[in-house]
């Protein structure tokens, strides 16, 4: 029986109404259980990037790695710029590559330095799965996909067959959240060689609120 979008609306009003009030605005999240996927089998792995109808609802971190053009067209939208000469200062310090892989949602990266970045960062963004958008050196619009990171979400299946991502945050409508979450929910089955078949169950939550389960 297929999830419709009533019962997301439900599932987001109840975990919304059982989660503490907190000094913070906390985001909406969403985890997709599977069943009958052989993980240890390459083909059955998979990363995914989904476009949410109503973004995340708020902003994300951005950084461009570049020089030249592209680095000029990232600071006039105001973005992080992380030159070349800076991503080779990142070499000698692994706890510095670290701390911006981690501070960062998306990353772009101007070809040239693909290479580099593979060596000096590649280790912390990987597992994150935070790999750069490559554009060429080129460049000098950036606004199109920097609006597209902004309303996109990554998930990756790799060791355990469950999926998790943000859906929205607690202060954005019901049905605003409820959307994104068919959307989110749909890609998933369209990678998965039986669809719903192989989706276990589905949960909704706050940050720091308890899970609340889609009904089908």
């Amino acid at each position: 029986m297929a999830y419709d979008r009533q019962k997301f609306v439900e599932a987001v009003k109840e975990a919304k109404a059982r989660a503490k009030p907190r000094n913070f605005t906390q985001t909406v999240e969403m985890a997709v259980n599977l069943k009958d996927i052989d993980l240890k089998k390459p083909e059955n792995r998979f990363k995914l990037e989904v476009l949410l109808p109503h973004g995340r609802g708020k902003e994300v971190n951005i950084a461009v790695i570049a020089d030249g053009a592209v680095a000029e067209a990232a600071k006039k939208l105001g973005l992080d710029v992380i030159s070349g000469e800076e991503l080779e200062k990142l070499k000698e310090s692994p706890r510095e590559a670290r701390k911006v892989a981690r501070k960062y949602d998306f990353f772009i990266a101007a070809a040239p330095l693909m290479p580099k970045i593979g060596r000096y960062l590649g280790r912390f963004l990987g597992p994150r799965n935070k790999m750069p958008q490559v554009v060429p050196p080129t460049m000098t619009n950036l606004e199109p996909i920097v609006n597209k990171l902004k309303k996109t979400v990554r998930l990756q299946l790799k060791n355990n067959p469950v999926l998790h991502a943000p859906i929205g945050i607690e202060n954005m409508e019901d049905e605003k959240i409820a959307e994104n979450a068919e959307a989110l929910l749909n890609a998933v089955i369209n990678k998965l060689e039986r669809g719903e078949h192989q989706v276990r169950s589905v949960y909704v939550k706050t940050t720091m609120g308890p899970a609340v389960k889609v009904e089908r």
